[in-house]
């Protein structure tokens, strides 16, 4: 009897294991076309997918998940298709996940070191980008487009030097 109940204990919680190795809960604020939410948010990623889970009072209200696709509640698709429904056509087809993960976008053109990150400006025919990253806050934001991303931590900690 207790092998039955171990066996069935580890089957059931083996079913619940997330394969993530980060999670953060942060306050999102994404302006586009198609999304409009700011609230909070868990941002969960592995080395080979990244999980956005939006909430608004309590209630998730969109999932969207980046691997070689992105999936949302209407379903999956490419990366250069979802940007072209939810973003901008002209956007690289990784910059929603570069965003999300803090890093240099458009191949790093234009980046330039701070005191607390980088700044780029990325501007062409099609897209007029001001995008910073700081140890606490990303921003985003394209003045052709009309899309804004903002992605802050909850808590800022502070070290206290002794």
């Amino acid at each position: 009897m207790k092998y039955v109940l171990l066996i069935f204990m580890l089957f059931f919680s083996a079913c619940s294991l997330k394969d993530y190795e980060i999670t953060q809960t942060k306050i999102i604020i994404i302006k586009s076309p198609k999304i409009k939410f700011s609230d909070l948010g868990y941002l969960r990623n592995s080395s080979e997918k990244i999980e956005l889970e939006l909430f608004i009072a309590g209630k998730t209200v969109e999932k969207i998940t980046i691997n070689h696709l992105i999936c949302t509640s209407e379903g999956c698709m490419s990366k250069s298709g979802f940007n072209e429904d939810y973003l901008s056509k002209s956007y690289p087809d990784e910059l929603l996940q570069n965003i999300l993960l803090s890093r240099p976008i458009y191949e790093g053109i234009n980046l330039q070191k701070t005191a607390d990150g980088f700044e780029q400006h990325v501007q062409n025919q099609h897209v007029d980008i001001l995008y910073k990253v700081e140890s606490h806050v990303t921003f985003f934001k394209d003045r052709k487009n009309n899309i804004i991303f903002k992605i802050k931590d909850t808590q800022i900690r502070k070290d206290i030097e002794q």
